[in-house]
């Protein structure tokens, strides 16, 4: 038999070269947040009653979770909900006002726009861009506030520093590996997406799943192909149809008595926002497919004879930048 690919060490050494944001270029992009948020605190300061209050680095480069891909960032500019514009664009402008103001000659003015559902920076010598996400807050020392839904305008109960935080305990508790398999899943996502335009799977119910299966045990996120196949056989054997919660905020009595949702993976942070609560059947089941899919490669690539065959069975799930 030829030697085995797709093991742990060809996933980790493909995660290096393919997946993964490097650090260096992590940890450079981190600092270019922090220096707006620097800059904003020092602005506040400065202005007693300004209506910004806070700037929080969010998404998933704060979560260690970002791929290789990414080419924006996140942050949450925390808002004084009794001096906020109630209508989401006048709000969004109002915001942009604002940010001008505070940054004065670190920022020219036009690198500072409305964009859909947030404010854009532009950072022209790196190309990074920055979108600011409003956080309509009323001084919770959890720094909960309210995010407006871009899908429906509702205003979601939400916290950012709280959503790091539930990151931050998995990683201590499987240091390096469960944020590696939650980027490949991620990229396996992405993967989908390119085969197939009506494919729907929001990273951050991924990341919820992943997190749900340390939790419970069901998977051993420190061997890179099992935690894969344990991912992709949870979701087949389940068919996507089990409630996935979390104790770390609330009880879960807290939680609705009713299913209502094709798909229900809960919020940490808010026991009435279902994270899936827009996706219908036939989105579960295209998932359920898909999982099925990879996990039959999976599967096919642990008994095959040469070196191409298992190297194909992976293209299937990682895509066709996997190399063995």
């Amino acid at each position: 038999m030829a030697e085995q690919k797709g093991t742990h060490d060809d996933l980790a050494a493909f995660a290096q070269r393919a997946v993964n944001l490097p650090k260096a270029v992590a940890d450079s992009r981190r600092q270019q947040v922090n220096t707006l948020r620097d800059k904003l605190t020092s602005h506040i300061a400065e202005n007693p009653g300004f209506s910004l209050v806070k700037m929080l680095h969010a998404g998933s480069v704060a979560k260690g979770t970002a791929l290789r891909t990414v080419n924006d960032f996140d942050v949450a500019v925390y808002v004084r909900n009794d001096e906020a514009p109630e209508q989401e664009g006048q709000l969004l402008e109002w915001i942009a006002e604002r940010l001008r103001a505070a940054y004065g000659a670190l920022i020219d003015p036009s690198q500072i726009e409305v964009s859909t559902h947030c404010v854009n920076i532009h950072f022209k010598s790196s190309g990074i861009d920055i979108d600011v996400v409003p956080v309509l807050y009323e001084g919770d020392p959890g720094d909960r506030g309210y995010l407006i839904a871009k899908s429906t305008g509702d205003r979601l109960l939400t916290s950012v520093r709280l959503h790091l935080d539930f990151v931050a305990d998995r990683k201590r508790t499987c240091p390096q590996d469960w944020v590696q398999v939650v980027r490949f899943v991620k990229w396996w996502i992405g993967e989908q997406k390119q085969r197939d335009g009506q494919f729907r799977f929001k990273s951050f119910m991924a990341e919820l799943l992943c997190a749900h299966l340390l939790d419970t045990g069901a998977v051993t996120f420190t061997d890179y192909p099992a935690a894969l196949e344990g991912f992709f056989d949870y979701i087949v054997r389940t068919d996507l149809a089990e409630r996935i919660a979390f104790a770390d905020y609330y009880r879960a009595t807290e939680l609705p008595s009713v299913r209502t949702d094709a798909i229900e993976i809960f919020d940490p942070v808010n026991p009435a926002n279902n994270a899936a609560r827009l996706y219908d059947e036939i989105d579960r089941k295209r998932i359920v497919d898909a999982a099925e899919e990879s996990l039959d490669a999976i599967t096919e690539a642990r008994y095959a004879t040469t070196k191409a065959q298992a190297v194909a069975c992976w293209q299937v799930v990682l895509g066709s930048r996997f190399r063995g």
